[in-house]
């Protein structure tokens, strides 16, 4: 069934074989609640309690692809919510810091990740702010939609590194900010997709 998924996702554009690869390993069922489990392999995106949602594989690769992510480089994950993206960035070799603001999904995701060996170090709190403590980061996803681009996360960018972010209220633009040597942002806009939000000052 992976196999099949990795097609589909070929098929649609995703060309990053290293993303393809994570994807094809990653147990996405062990993610789930266990009634959709028989769902798990389909692109598809389907809740995973706390009003939230395990994305679609297509916008993980996408919004993976879209990261370049290079193995060792450090990577800020804003919104673990089930952790399959933290395993995809795992997989492709990142040093990944991820924050949740649902304590119910922080603690499930620890579970999951002791569960299948993964060494994220995880977070509990407000996405908007990042984590400075261990800035700057190569780069950065946000995986809920933001009504803008929190300029914490910016800060908290190296020179040369990139921030991927679904970026609107209903629905989001996918948005890729890449930091300037000169401190500068150059933005490029990647398409529409809809993420649930991302919502500032507010844990659960």
């Amino acid at each position: 069934m992976r196999k099949e998924l990795v097609a589909e996702l070929r098929a649609k554009g995703i060309t990053d074989e290293a993303v393809l690869a994570a994807i094809a390993k990653i147990p996405r069922h062990l993610y789930m609640d266990s009634s959709f489990v028989e769902f798990a392999y389909q692109d598809k995106a389907f809740p995973i309690g706390s009003g939230q949602t395990i994305s679609q594989p297509y916008t993980v690769a996408f919004q993976s692809q879209l990261l370049d992510v290079k193995r060792g480089e450090k990577v800020l994950e804003i919104g673990t919510g089930s952790g399959y993206q933290t395993a995809v960035l795992c997989e492709l070799g990142a040093k990944v810091f991820t924050i949740e603001r649902q304590r119910p999904l922080y603690i499930k995701s620890q579970q999951v990740f002791k569960e299948l060996n993964y060494s994220p170090k995880q977070f509990y709190g407000d996405g908007y702010l990042g984590q400075p403590a261990f800035a700057p980061f190569d780069k950065i996803i946000v995986t809920a939609g933001a009504p803008f681009i929190p300029p914490k996360l910016l800060e908290q960018l190296k020179p040369n590194g990139i921030l991927i972010i679904p970026v609107g209220e209903n629905v989001q633009t996918m948005k890729a900010a890449v930091k300037n040597p000169d401190g500068s942002i150059t933005y490029t806009e990647f398409g529409e997709f809809r993420f649930v939000p991302l919502l500032e000052d507010r844990q659960q």
